[in-house]
């Protein structure tokens, strides 16, 4: 018999789409409390969705004993559920200085990695991650303090190609209370508690703050926004498919877009321009970038621009050419 919560979930999944019939769900889990809550739901309503489920750990090599132990705590607990667990271990500051990138990218690029070779050699459909609202709410501050443009501020997305969220409406009290009911005691990452990371000092200081202030407020309010802004973002997939069909010449091609082409945008159409085509770069977006760009439209040819991720944008001729400093 299922339990209220359960039921919750299972609605929530049903009603998004987010597992189907037949389906091959791989569960990733650290051990702590949202992705151990995510696997015990998932188990408990896995026989009524008819879909096959497992877990995969990562451990990062990060807290030393620490990890160890959470890897172990993981496999452990799949074990008494009946379920297969696949566990890896990375050196992940060798690989934050192989990439040039910080612990924390390094950590999102391995695990998902890692989770795409599990996919393309086991056969599963679905890998799902155990975010909730508070991550939701966490992400979209972070992205805000560094610059994003509208869309970015979509934050987690329930669904990404075959990445599923099924806990993102639930928020971490819910999360907690659950495991409590059910008798079950997660791992604490310590490293949660550093504020020196700035997810961390969002998560422990700011949002916090602004709780005591605007009780049950924030969390709702970001939900409504990050809503707003994955709507706003799917419009504007379908626009500018539309957009560059009629006008070729805003497409990056050979690593140049078209001045006369541009300047017939507004400044928001532009700024959508330059986002795809950093993308297709690999570089960085960020509202700073962005207004730079737009301003070099108003400036006049010959005049260059440094974007972001190294990329230089220069005007000439009729047509704005981005290269990178290697190029």
């Amino acid at each position: 018999m299922m339990n209220r919560f359960e039921k919750k979930f299972l609605g929530q999944i049903r009603r998004r789409g987010l597992v189907t019939r037949g389906d091959k769900v791989l569960a990733a889990v650290s051990g702590g409390p949202d992705s151990l809550a995510m696997l015990l739901l998932l188990h408990s309503v896995r026989q009524v969705l008819h879909c096959d489920l497992a877990a995969a750990h990562c451990n990062f090599s990060l807290r030393g004993d620490e990890s160890d132990a959470d890897e172990r705590f993981v496999a452990e607990f799949c074990s008494r559920l009946g379920l297969e667990c696949f566990t890896i271990q990375f050196d992940t500051r060798l690989a934050a200085s192989e990439l040039k990138k910080s612990i924390e990218e390094s950590a999102r690029h391995l695990r998902y990695g890692f989770f795409a070779t599990l996919a393309e050699e086991r056969g599963f459909t679905r890998i799902a991650t155990g975010h909730h609202v508070n991550d939701n709410a966490e992400t979209m501050l972070f992205n805000l303090f560094r610059g994003v443009s509208l869309p970015g501020l979509a934050g987690i997305r329930e669904r990404n190609g075959m990445i599923i969220r099924p806990m993102l409406l639930f928020r971490r009290e819910e999360i907690e209370g659950y495991l409590q009911e059910k008798g079950v005691t997660a791992r604490l990452d310590s490293s949660n508690y550093l504020d020196e990371y700035d997810r961390n000092f969002i998560r422990n200081r700011v949002i916090p703050l602004i709780e005591e202030r605007f009780a049950h407020k924030l969390l709702p309010s970001l939900r409504r926004l990050s809503e707003q802004a994955g709507e706003l973002e799917e419009f504007l997939v379908l626009y500018f498919e539309e957009l560059v069909s009629r006008e070729p010449g805003l497409v990056l091609h050979q690593g140049e877009l078209d001045v006369p082409a541009l300047k017939r945008l507004s400044v928001f159409e532009q700024k959508e321009v330059f986002k795809r085509a950093l993308k297709d770069f690999g570089a960085p977006v960020d509202a700073e970038t962005l207004r730079k760009l737009a301003e070099l439209l108003r400036s006049r040819p010959g005049k260059t621009v440094q974007a972001a991720g190294k990329i230089s944008v220069r005007w000439q001729g009729s047509r704005l050419r981005f290269t990178t400093d290697y190029s």
